[in-house]
């Protein structure tokens, strides 16, 4: 089984599923279910919490076992709409609770108020609909808010670009003083950072591949990370990364590459960076 961090209720190691569809996703699930993978990390704007759900039945593995996590789009973050559009998700995903709910960007403009967001999750939390929630693509001032609002230990995570080449260190730090885990996304930078050569020295000292190094720095600095493939050779070697364990030179030496390369920026909807 996957380890889960004493300091957060989020496993350290998952799958995501971001851009793929269909069959496509289907495949990329079972293939991690059976691989043993247990965190699937889907969001209702990936258009593919159905086949998710689709693949989760279809794998037998027990529901229990699983930690499912979807996000909340922009259009879903008015209070009244928060419940029933994770409502929906969960008809999808054919399951009647996902294990967290995150605000997967900002309202855009702060046209609704983080607090009302915010509280609509604390009663689908109630209710039974997720077990934790938490917020995603946030800067320190948003975080701020959300402490200010519900209270740092009702914020389970903070999913958020991170790789070698962007380390985000200051909102991280934020989010670390309020006591609030990371989950990095875009860990291996869409594989910008698999050809980098420091990585690549590491990975050859090691026995082991750039990916495994980039996501084992990650999780060394206490991230929880959710890489995709759909190719069941990269899952299966994704996951030993867990087994990996680099020296303080090495994350040093991963520490120089930040570069603020940031590859996720969309217009309207990313607030102004740290």
């Amino acid at each position: 089984m996957i380890a889960i961090p004493s300091a957060s209720p989020i496993p350290a190691f998952g799958l995501g599923t971001f851009r793929l569809q269909g069959q496509v996703v289907i495949d990329s699930v079972r293939n991690a279910l059976e691989l043993g993978y247990r965190l699937i990390d889907t969001a209702q704007i990936y258009g593919n919490e159905a086949a998710v759900g689709q693949a989760i039945a279809d794998s037998g593995v027990p529901r229990s076992e699983l930690f499912l996590t979807t996000k909340i789009w922009t259009e879903h973050l008015a209070g009244d709409r928060v419940i029933p559009s994770l409502r929906e998700s969960l008809a999808r995903l054919r399951t009647g609770q996902v294990d967290l709910t995150l605000i997967h960007w900002p309202s855009p403009g702060g046209a609704v108020p983080l607090a009302e967001t915010l509280e609509a999750l604390l009663q689908a939390k109630a209710q039974g609909l997720t077990r934790h929630i938490g917020v995603s693509n946030f800067n320190t001032a948003l975080l701020q808010e959300a402490i200010t609002a519900v209270g740092a230990a009702q914020i389970a995570t903070h999913q958020i670009e991170l790789s070698p080449y962007l380390q985000n260190r200051t909102v991280v730090a934020f989010a670390q003083r309020h006591g609030i885990p990371t989950t990095s996304y875009m860990t291996l930078a869409y594989g910008k950072v698999l050809q980098d050569p420091v990585l690549v020295q590491i990975a050859h000292d090691h026995g082991a591949t750039t990916a495994q190094v980039a996501l084992a720095w990650a999780m060394q600095l206490g991230y929880a990370v959710i890489p995709s493939s759909t190719q069941r050779a990269h899952l299966a070697s994704n996951l030993q990364a867990q087994q990996l364990r680099l020296s303080d030179a090495e994350m040093a030496a991963i520490a120089a590459l930040d570069r603020g390369d940031r590859l996720v920026n969309p217009e309207g909807l990313a607030p102004r960076w740290d």
